[in-house]
């Protein structure tokens, strides 16, 4: 790969840095100073495949979170580590992880992102951690399809995610969700409608089908658009809701059978039963929760709603009609039940 000179910092770097750092408002930092700033290292906040994460401050006293990556010099890592600077790097929403800046040194790459207080929404959703009250749960849900929305739909080229789920969405002090982890995350130009990708993207039981099916009539990888992030988006939805039915109805069946059982309470007309647990209040938004979810997941990416239409659908401001058969027609001469028009959303 061809190498640029940094000025500011007088070492070797992929010349596509050298290009970022003209308009990137993340700060460069050295290795030195990442080290300063977390105390050595001293405060472990957890830790993945990809990276550590520390707890660390800013001169300004701003606290942050820094992640160093595992294997920096794997040319994997190098891709998901150019995918997050220059796709987080360029964005700036109240729901989305703030990057305070990234660290290029010949032994180490890192992130310094801002930090989130109350941890990921998966460790809510796991019980990990207090009881979450419900109207703030359905403020999360609404507040990450927002984040989204605006990568699809406001930024200069789409970014598509690629791995939206519940340890990706981050809380706040105040609870509000931030959607992180844009590693696998890739810009596309809005003219582009269907992308070839090469290689599973995604999380097991949150990546949409065109993600992992394979393409019969060619050997071409299957054609995935944007609506990959809607159907993640739809299982978390499952999820949110699904924790709570779940706790106060005592169900012993797995999040990945609550699609299936949604569906078929909704053709049973039973829907409300599911959501019994829920203050009196609530149910109806619970229900509707459920029915966006299931619009969300629908087998076709044509057939999914549109991120800024899932918003409204969220915020009571649409109505919300009855979704179509949503997973895989084993029947091809059996038409899909409900709306006959799946892409009416888009």
């Amino acid at each position: 790969m061809e190498l640029a000179i940094s000025p500011a910092h007088n070492q070797e770097v992929p010349v596509e840095f050298g290009i970022l750092e003209r308009f990137l408002k993340p700060t460069w930092f050295s290795a030195e100073q990442l080290a300063v700033c977390t105390g050595y290292y001293g405060t472990l906040l957890g830790q993945g495949n990809n990276g550590v994460v520390f707890k660390g401050e800013l001169p300004s006293g701003t606290p942050v979170a820094v992640k160093v990556l595992k294997n920096a010099h794997d040319k994997k890592m190098e891709e998901q580590f150019m995918a997050e600077v220059s796709s987080i790097g360029r964005t700036h929403h109240i729901n989305l992880v703030r990057l305070y800046g990234f660290c290029l040194d010949p032994m180490m790459r890192a992130f310094v992102y801002e930090y989130m207080e109350n941890g990921s929404l998966d460790e809510f959703l796991s019980g990990d951690k207090t009881a979450m009250d419900w109207c703030k749960m359905h403020e999360i849900a609404v507040g990450t399809a927002k984040g989204i929305a605006y990568l699809h739909e406001e930024c200069e080229q789409r970014i598509i995610h690629y791995d939206i789920k519940p340890g990706n969405i981050l809380l706040d002090r105040n609870l509000s969700p931030k959607i992180a982890d844009f590693g696998l995350a890739k810009l596309y130009s809005r003219e582009i409608s269907r992308i070839p990708v090469t290689g599973f993207r995604g999380t097991l039981g949150y990546a949409a089908p065109e993600m992992w099916k394979p393409y019969s009539e060619t050997s071409k990888p299957y054609p995935v658009t944007y609506k990959c992030d809607v159907y993640s988006f739809g299982m978390v939805l499952f999820d949110i809701v699904g924790r709570r039915i779940n706790h106060d109805i005592n169900l012993s069946e797995s999040m990945y059978g609550l699609p299936q059982r949604t569906w078929h309470m909704l053709q049973n007309g039973k829907l409300l039963e599911m959501v019994c647990g829920f203050p009196e209040s609530e149910r109806e938004k619970a229900m509707h929760m459920l029915m966006v979810a299931l619009w969300c997941i629908q087998n076709e990416p044509e057939a999914r709603p549109a991120m800024s239409t899932v918003v409204k659908m969220l915020e009571g401001d649409v109505k919300i009609s009855m979704p179509g058969y949503p997973f895989e027609n084993l029947n091809p001469n059996k038409p899909s039940q409900g709306s006959e028009n799946g892409s009416e959303w888009d």
